[in-house]
């Protein structure tokens, strides 16, 4: 099935605000991530939960997507017991259609065609921003849920096996440089 973001999920913009120190609310911003979108940092409560309302907190399965900048990436929100709310970085996707898993979403953004799609609709010219309704009309094809997740398994399948590769040529380097000074001596 051929839809638009915008029928299967509602997307609402991040919170301005400024961390301090201590505070009640982690405010997870794009630097708290890494190209994969995974979170690369412990987060410690930076705000304060005075004027935040419950629509910015995120919940698990929100997925956020970084639409300014170079980096652009979706990441699955999972709450890990701190309440929390996104920058202005992000946009929030709250999926309102059962049909489709918060993983998949994630995946289909940031795989390298719907990338390339975004950037090419990207306004601005020092930061290039994408904007929430290129983001609405986004069509995605959504797949039964086992073929969604057969992708998802896929897809970590293969990151492991190129991380092993890269592993795997990393030893052999050490190892053969390693004869090369035993062959010397």
């Amino acid at each position: 099935m051929k839809t638009e973001v915008k029928h299967i999920a509602f997307i609402q913009t991040g919170l301005f605000a400024k961390p301090i120190s201590e505070g009640d609310i982690v405010y997870l911003q794009a630097k708290h991530f890494d190209e994969n979108g995974r979170l690369r940092t412990s987060l410690h409560p930076d705000l304060k939960a005075d004027n935040i309302t419950d629509k910015h907190l995120l919940r698990t399965g929100d997925v956020l997507f970084a639409a300014k900048g170079s980096k652009n990436f979706a990441a699955v929100f999972e709450n890990h017991n701190e309440p929390s709310v996104a920058s202005t970085s992000f946009f929030v996707f709250r999926i309102t259609d059962r049909n489709i898993l918060p993983e998949f979403l994630v995946w289909y953004l940031n795989h390298p065609s719907t990338q390339k799609l975004l950037k090419g609709q990207a306004i601005g010219t020092s930061i290039a921003s994408i904007s929430k309704s290129v983001l609405e009309d986004l069509e995605i094809s959504i797949p039964s849920i086992e073929t969604q997740k057969a992708v998802l398994q896929i897809t970590q399948l293969r990151n492991t096996e190129k991380k092993l590769k890269k592993e795997i040529e990393s030893l052999r380097e050490k190892q053969i440089q390693q004869q090369i000074i035993n062959a010397i001596k």
